[in-house]
């Protein structure tokens, strides 16, 4: 696709700057529902992209017909657009700079999921359906797999052609049960479909599906007979994938910077943290260390270089609990300089689109909270011994609700199940957790989090976004973690 995406540049008149994405994409998806094969799909697409900036504002077209006439009637469009744009602009459009790049990648994966035959994957798939229904309370079972590859070629009139092949896999479990008067879910090793990462099929094997499942059944039917979480303020414990959501919500939109420039403002929201607080704000306590990094192997979120053709990479959002940068773009980053002068950081590679047809967001790249290492006593240690030391506390595990405000601030999240945690030891089951708070001072109670070892970045695949709303998959590095004196239960008005 090189010689076509650079024959489609080349057609487009002289302008300021001027991109094209070829982007073929192939997935499928299969889901069982007790003990039936509920869906098989299948699907391709093949198209390209191309954005304009001309008269200091952008004009963006999209086409799956290549043919001589089709390809100048999309760019026409493009510039049709830019032009349009420009009669409405309230400045120009400014990028920063950006060197020249000619490169390729490729997700390195070890079993490609599209060659693993249907036949083997129904297999797994309905043994482990079959597996969750270990109780005559189980009224439901699911499971789910999917499989995603990207062929993208970028060309830039600044000189880059990169060439890509991303690659992601997912699957979970999810059992259902329900009594006379309640209903209650379990997912493995997630909800939302389970876990999804830049691998291959090998991921998938190494789930154990089948071996997980009868626990998931087994605590689907326990919750039913389970004591209600506890309305009150208690010390809580999240598990990693609790926490992937919560850094997805409360941190990764919260530091998109076209949010906080009012780009979303009429969808999706702003966000609190404003350009006078870069820098200067304390957004957690001092060992919350977050950072977006799009090179860790196996993230979701994880690519060699992004819709602009900006090299990915590992930047700090959060260090030692303060509130440092931004998820940026080429604009972006250069529209802050006007806020704060002696800000001199190019685009930190995040600008994606969901396919051809779209223009490329800031969208979260890996969006991750750093595990402890070993220092103070609790800085890396494991969920056990954060268990232990905690004398009257709630663990809670796998997302069941969200909400947050359009500020990212206020927020409630829910989850699958918990449990009660008395002078270091886990107790009873309690059903329908939810913890509540504002989302600095959460990150400032956090007093404690587990090491490298109980770190797992968990995948995301359905990030919503943009007008028209785009869906794109991100991940969220993350470990157990404790927070001091937080709200839980139903919140009770005075």
């Amino acid at each position: 696709m090189k010689k076509q995406v650079q024959e489609i540049l080349a057609k487009i008149p002289r302008a300021p700057y001027a991109d094209v994405r070829i982007v073929e994409k192939e997935s499928q998806n299969i889901a069982t529902k007790d003990g039936v094969v509920e869906a098989l799909e299948s699907s391709t697409s093949l198209g390209y992209g191309i954005r304009v900036l001309k008269d200091g504002a952008w004009g963006f077209a999209g086409s799956n017909d290549f043919s001589k006439k089709g390809i100048e009637r999309t760019v026409k469009r493009a510039i049709e657009i830019a032009e349009s744009s420009a009669r409405h602009k309230l400045e120009d459009v400014i990028l920063s700079t950006q060197k020249p790049v000619k490169a390729s990648y490729k997700t390195p994966i070890k079993e490609d999921p599209f060659k693993v035959s249907l036949e083997e994957k129904l297999e797994l798939l309905l043994a482990a359906d079959q597996a969750q229904r270990v109780d005559p309370r189980i009224v439901i079972s699911q499971t789910s797999f999917s499989a995603h590859r990207e062929r993208k070629t970028f060309a830039s009139t600044n000189g880059s052609l990169i060439e890509q092949e991303i690659t992601w896999t997912g699957a979970g479990v999810e059992a259902s049960a329900a009594s006379e008067s309640d209903f209650q879910n379990r997912s493995y090793p997630n909800s939302h479909g389970g876990q999804f990462a830049t691998r291959g099929y090998e991921m998938v094997r190494e789930l154990n599906l089948v071996e997980n499942a009868p626990r998931i059944g087994e605590e689907a039917a326990a919750l039913l007979t389970a004591p209600l979480c506890p309305s009150g303020e208690y010390d809580v414990i999240l598990d990693g994938n609790q926490l992937a959501l919560q850094i997805h919500e409360s941190c990764g939109h919260a530091t998109e910077l076209d949010r906080v420039l009012g780009y979303e403002a009429s969808y999706a929201g702003t966000s609190f943290l404003t350009p006078e607080k870069l820098g200067k704000f304390r957004y957690g306590s001092k060992i919350v260390n977050l950072t977006a990094d799009a090179t860790i192997p196996g993230g979701l979120g994880t690519f060699g270089y992004d819709d602009e053709g900006v090299p990915a990479q590992r930047t700090y959002l959060v260090k030692n609990g303060i509130f440092v940068d931004y998820l940026t773009s080429r604009e972006t980053a250069a529209h802050l300089r006007k806020f704060i002068p002696g800000y001199k950081k190019p685009s930190s590679g995040t600008m994606r689109a969901t396919g051809w047809e779209y223009i490329p967001l800031i969208r979260m790249t890996n969006v991750n909270l750093e595990p402890a290492s070993k220092g103070d006593p609790l800085q890396g240690c494991s969920l056990e011994e954060l268990i232990a030391d905690t004398k009257r506390g709630i663990f809670m595990s796998t997302n069941r609700s969200w909400s947050i405000d359009d500020r990212r601030l206020n927020f409630q999240f829910g989850t699958e199940i918990g449990w009660e945690i008395k002078n270091g030891k886990l107790g009873k089951i309690l059903k329908n957790p939810t913890y509540q708070g504002m989302t600095p001072k959460f990150w400032r109670s956090c007093d404690a989090i587990c090491g490298k070892k109980e770190w797992i970045v968990w995948g995301t695949p359905n990030c919503g976004k943009g007008q028209p709303s785009q869906v794109m998959y991100t991940g969220h590095g993350a470990s157990p973690a404790r927070f001091r004196k937080i709200k839980t239960g139903v919140v009770k008005w005075t």
